[in-house]
């Protein structure tokens, strides 16, 4: 049995929720009878769980695309606005449905979000062409996201997480990808129906067959059939959408590192270990790795960034940028997120 570690942001939930959750962020689809049988509880009960937590918007399954695998750009902007126009601009950038993880930043004159390219081989989000042209936009920092050493389907959950590693191994899916693909891999192609199914997926990733297959114009054999494609070849992953907000004061923070070429893939793989770090990629740019790291306080913050942060290996600089508010999290629009879904 592993060192069982209780995650922060999910203190405030009992034993059985931080299980369930972290069960979920093995195998977003796994059925609840399976993590019954592997937690030692009936399924109804898991049912009943996983309901509550989504209907009080504490958490959800999501089924998203890694854009990097299906040959699309995602792009990692910083947009500094007049003080009067951080909260506005950061509105209307976490309506739209090419950005994800829409936040205010740096005392709340900055925002910080991602974004990707509409198709692939197009360079550039369209939007990243407009937002300077945007009234009380100051200035748009815009680096294109290289490689993603932490996030995407893993989590603080999924170091920190309760369950033993018999217990995560008994969950993980056959159809998860052994490794994450290489770069050089061809992007993965997606029809029509694939979009449409990932539209749904992106929603709720514990969409049923039969749903799925309305949507598609498949059937339910040829959709559990592509799931499982899409699945295996990395261009489909599933992520427990945490509402942290709701879940206990902690502080969270973006950080930029300028880190030395020879060093940037030592430097990724000791933040993937980091139990601060929620996100960490590499990007263009001076500042060339990204994490979101989340502490337990302004002296947490400090000890990190003093500790583990300052010995790290060919780090010539580093910035640090408290996030005030997440406006858009990994999925769409919370008034999409609380549509009234049945769990499953």
């Amino acid at each position: 049995m592993k060192n069982v570690l209780p995650w922060a942001p999910l203190a405030v939930l009992d034993l059985l929720d931080r299980r369930v959750l972290h069960a979920l962020q093995i195998d977003g689809r796994v059925s609840f009878a399976r993590i019954g049988e592997v937690l030692g509880v009936s399924d109804q009960t898991i049912a009943r769980r996983y309901a509550r937590l989504r209907r009080d918007g504490v958490a959800r399954v999501l089924g998203l695309t890694d854009p990097l695998r299906i040959g699309l750009t995602p792009w990692l902007v910083r947009v500094r606005c007049t003080p009067d126009a951080a909260a506005s601009v950061g509105e209307a950038l976490a309506r739209r449905t090419d950005t994800r993880w829409v936040s205010l930043i740096s005392g709340g004159t900055e925002i910080s979000c991602t974004m990707q390219s509409e198709a692939p081989g197009q360079g550039s989000s369209l939007l990243l062409q407009k937002l300077p042209r945007t009234p009380r936009v100051v200035q748009v920092d815009a680096h294109a996201m290289l490689h993603v050493f932490f996030g995407q389907d893993l989590s603080p959950v999924s170091r920190l997480g309760p369950l033993t590693d018999d217990e995560a191994a008994a969950l993980v899916s056959p159809d998860a990808p052994s490794q994450r693909p290489a770069e050089a891999a061809e992007p993965f192609p997606l029809d029509d129906g694939d979009r449409r199914m990932l539209d749904l997926l992106s929603v709720d990733g514990r969409a049923p067959a039969a749903e799925l297959a309305a949507a598609t114009g498949w059937s339910q054999t040829t959709v559990r059939r592509r799931l499982a494609q899409l699945r295996s070849s990395g261009a489909l992953y599933f992520d427990v959408d945490v509402e942290t907000d709701r879940l206990g004061p902690e502080l969270r923070a973006g950080l930029w590192l300028e880190v030395e070429p020879a060093r940037l893939a030592e430097v990724g793989r000791a933040l993937a270990e980091h139990e601060e770090v929620a996100f960490a990629a590499a990007t263009t740019g001076t500042a060339n790795v990204y994490a979101a790291v989340t502490c337990q306080g302004p002296g947490a913050l400090y000890r990190y960034l003093t500790g583990p942060v300052a010995a790290l290996p060919g780090i010539r600089r580093t910035e640090t940028a408290p996030i005030l508010r997440v406006l858009k999290g990994a999925g769409p629009r919370a008034d999409v997120r609380r549509a009234e879904r049945p769990a499953r």
